[in-house]
This record gives structure tokens, sequence and C-alpha cells, in this order.
């Protein structure tokens, strides 16, 4: 039987699946800014490898933090992680996180450069201090003795890096400005976000438990937790409409993003079917590239517009 190659074992703990939402929030936040006369391609660019290297980050760390604590264990439903499989060691994982981190930085440092040059020292001051915010939020997800996803904080994480600082950072980065419709879909975009995540912790919530990792959904239980994966969907929902609706340009275009209102919905109604955690692992992929298509039809809307 042939063992993986090092490289493979490294994209393996990369999580490539997870891009797509990573990126979700900044494709939306550029998309959002396209009809700025000094819209820059090399800023969307730029602001996406970044949020690439950030995930990347993430998915390691949290790797090393859960492979460490032994929360990656026999009993965990999700697909199993590098660490848990002795694939790769602790401290060549914790050598490719430190790596990560100051690649990400430093890609983080050229952006904000590019964004704001000389002539905006405070702003370019205030990214610097999200960039550094964003790393310790990738690493101190899971590693440590206070790791804030074992306090039931990666969520409320989630809803601020992946809506907040994604959708909002990125059309700042652009403008210098925030609008209502930026807003409302910060608040659409984490929610989603933090949909997946409740579905994972959902997933895992009884092995969880017997870790000692207190997420919302152990705290919430089976049902409860699945009426906060309502809340957070159909909240989204109601974001993405309003943020339409404050549009005063209105044009057939203007209502593509709606589309996403389906398959959501009809993920919601087969989520109400589930007796068992391991069904829900078969519901975060299509939640995660919803989301992204979300991202890509608010591109193509705005684009249209133009």
């Amino acid at each position: 039987m042939s063992h993986p190659s090092k490289l493979s074992i490294w994209i393996t703990a990369a999580r490539l699946r997870t891009l797509p939402l990573s990126i979700a929030g900044i494709i939306t936040g550029n998309a959002l800014a396209l009809n700025q006369p000094n819209f820059s391609w090399s800023l969307f660019i730029g602001a996406l490898l970044t949020a690439i290297l950030y995930q990347i980050l993430s998915n390691f760390a949290n790797d090393y933090g859960d492979g460490v604590k032994g929360t990656d264990n026999q009993e965990r439903l999700g697909p199993k992680r590098v660490l848990q499989q002795r694939l790769l060691s602790a401290s060549a994982l914790y050598r490719g996180i430190v790596i990560t981190a100051i690649l990400s930085f430093l890609f983080s440092l050229v952006l904000i450069y590019s964004a704001f040059g000389k002539e905006n020292l405070k702003w370019m001051g205030l990214f610097i201090l999200l960039s550094m915010a964003a790393i310790w939020a990738a690493y101190n997800y899971t590693v440590g003795e206070k790791a804030y996803g074992y306090y039931a904080l990666g969520d409320l994480f989630v809803f601020l890096f992946f809506g907040g600082i994604a959708v909002g950072g990125a059309y700042f980065l652009q403008t210098q400005s925030l609008t209502e419709e930026v807003v409302l879909y910060m608040m659409a975009l984490g929610g989603l976000s933090v949909g997946v995540l409740n579905l994972n912790n959902m997933r895992d919530r009884e092995n969880d438990q017997h870790s000692n990792k207190n997420t919302i959904a152990t705290f919430l239980g089976f049902e409860k937790s699945r009426n906060y994966q309502y809340v957070l969907v159909v909240g989204s929902i109601l974001a993405i409409g309003v943020a339409i609706a404050s549009n005063t340009r209105l044009k057939i275009n203007s209502f593509l993003p709606l589309l996403i209102c389906i398959p959501l919905l009809l993920q919601l109604r087969a989520l109400g079917r589930i007796t068992h955690p391991k069904s829900y692992d078969r519901y975060l992929k299509p939640l995660a590239l919803s989301t992204f298509a979300l991202s890509v039809l608010v591109f193509i809307s705005k684009w249209l517009a133009l």
C-alpha cells in the first residue's frame, strides 16, 4: 500500500474545500464596489490571496489544536485530520502554522499599502491591527488552554471575520467608506458562515461534549441548535432581501442574489428530517457552496448594472 506524498498531506491539511467559503465575503465586498470609478482589480486579487492564506492558517491551527488536545479522536464523526492520522508530526504542523502566519501578514502588508499608501496612515494602522487580529483568531480558535473555540465563542468570531471584516474590509479597501447595503451583506455572509460552523458543531456535538469542547451546539442540544440554524439562514435571507430593496436603482439583475434562497430553503427543509448527528455532514458542503454562489450572484448582478 503506497503512502501519500508530503505535498498531498499538506494539501489535505490545508482543506482546500473550505476555500470557497473563505473568499465569499471578499468577492461580495468587491462586487459592491464595482461601480466605483477607481475600482482596483489588483486589490481584489490581493484580497482573495490574503483571505486564502488566512483560511489555510486557520485550518492548520485547527488540525494542530484539536489534535494535540485529543478532541480529534476515533469518536469524531467528521473527516480524519492529518495529525489525528499521524501523517504529520505536531512539530511539523506547528512549523507550517508559523510559515503560513508570516506569509499571511506579509501579503496583508502589501495589500494594505497598495490600498492606502502613505497618505492614509490611520487606516493603514487600523488594517494592520485587523491583520494581526486575524492571525490571532486563526491560531487561538483551538490552540492553547484558553482557545476561544472551546468556550462557545467560535460563532461570534466567524460572524465578525467572515462577515464583517471580509465583506466590509474588502469594500473599505476599495472605497474608504461603508454603506447600508454593505452592512446588510456583512450580516448575510456572516450569518451563513456561522451556519456552516454550526452544522459542523451539530455533527460533532456529542464528541465535543466528551472532550470538554463547549460550542453553541453543545449548550443548546439537538433540537435548539437546529432552531438556531433556521434563525441564521432565514435571517441571512432577510438581510439579502433588505439589501436589494435598499437599492434605489432596481433592475431585473438586482434580484439575482435572491436565487440563492431556493437551495438555502431546500437545505433547511431537509435538516428538519435529520435524526442522527452524522447526517449533518452531508449539508456542510452545500451550505458553504451556496454561500459562495451567493457572492458570485452578487458579483454578476453588480457587473450587469455597470
